[in-house]
């Protein structure tokens, strides 16, 4: 099989093209047409010679795929689902709004970590996403050229897939690449402590944390990921970095009923977020058949979110999109798509 060119850093494209027998500076050449240009067909790289390209069209495809499908929500968001190699896909969701228009990325097929209240922890792990896989859900749907903002909080776990989600930062930002700016760029992850420091230390894009409790016993049962990498330690990498006035840290934070929507949460918050540069993103918990969890009540997540804001932390409640075509968060998955096998398992940690 050819190999795919979409998603080679400008330092993957030279080997490619010294072994094609072209010149170094052919690697930006290509890596424009594929990140600026977007072009779908080798040939249609016109500042290279017709010789080269039919030499790089022997070896290499320019690797992208089309969404094969998609759902339409009542309130315009769209889910797409991409095909992720042999009867396995993905999803991503496309979110309009007034003044911006996100594309929530997927980095994995299904996810292995096994949170309680998350459909696509349930689906397991069938794979990472390759570099060019994460980058073709930007350029292949219709609103590519309408997206502002990314956020990768779709399928899996980011920094369980580390290195290719940052390559795919990496080309996004760059001025060879998308040329974006990383302060449209956020990347969620439940913790992995390995994978925030080298995200800390080699991008510039925004960092969200799902919290969802600030008690660890009480995280651990919502997120088994805790007896791994407890909040402390996370909070102690956090506080310990040098956060300048244009990075972001978040935390996310899923309110349900009766379990972690008190004023006794509100206080250790408090402590735990004491004189930390950042915001709380309170998010209703969208139900699901076979889940024990309700969502807070409006009225709670509003007192919730002043009391807060009265401890002086600044807390947003995020407006719940694309419930009805299951692409809210937590709700993405393709089991039933033909991803539905938990081939690699789930990961369990114990103290």
């Amino acid at each position: 099989m050819k190999e795919s060119l979409f998603g080679k850093s400008i330092d993957e494209l030279i080997p490619v093209v010294k072994e094609s027998g072209l010149p170094a500076f052919t690697a930006r050449q290509i890596a424009e047409w594929l990140y600026k240009h977007r072009v779908q067909s080798i040939y249609d790289m016109t500042n290279l010679s017709k010789r080269a390209r039919e030499v790089l069209a022997e070896k290499y495809i320019i690797g992208r795929m089309d969404p094969v499908s998609v759902m339409v929500s009542a309130d315009e968001t769209k889910k797409y689902l991409f095909p992720a190699g042999e009867n396995k896909f993905i999803e991503s969701a496309y979110i309009p709004e007034k003044n911006r228009n996100t594309l929530c990325l997927s980095c994995q097929i299904g996810c292995r970590f096994g949170c309680k209240f998350c459909i696509t922890g349930r689906q397991g792990l069938q794979g990472n996403l390759s570099t060019g896989e994460i980058l073709n859900q930007v350029v292949s749907i219709p609103e590519a050229d309408k997206i502002t903002n990314l956020v990768y909080m779709g399928m899996g776990e980011p920094f369980d897939n580390t290195e290719n989600v940052i390559r795919s930062v990496t080309i996004l930002t760059s001025e060879w690449g998308f040329a974006m700016s990383p302060r449209r760029i956020t990347v969620s992850t439940i913790g992995i402590i390995p994978g925030i420091k080298q995200f800390l230390s080699e991008t510039d894009a925004h960092l969200a944390v799902s919290m969802h409790s600030p008690f660890s016993e009480e995280r651990g049962k919502l997120m088994p990921v805790e007896n791994k990498y407890p909040i402390k330690e996370i909070m102690k990498v956090i506080k310990g970095y040098e956060w300048g006035r244009q990075r972001r840290i978040s935390f996310e934070y899923i309110m349900f009923k009766g379990i972690n929507d008190s004023d006794r949460h509100v206080n250790e918050l408090t402590r735990l977020l004491g004189g930390l540069r950042c915001r709380i993103n309170l998010i209703r918990f969208h139900s699901v058949p076979g889940m024990p969890y309700e969502s807070s009540s409006d009225k709670t997540i509003l007192g919730f979110k002043d009391k807060l804001t009265s401890r002086g932390i600044t807390a947003t409640i995020r407006a719940s999109r694309g419930e009805d075509i299951m692409a809210a968060c937590g709700m993405l998955s393709t089991i039933g798509q033909g991803a539905g096998s938990r081939e690699q398992g789930e990961v369990s940690y114990e103290r």
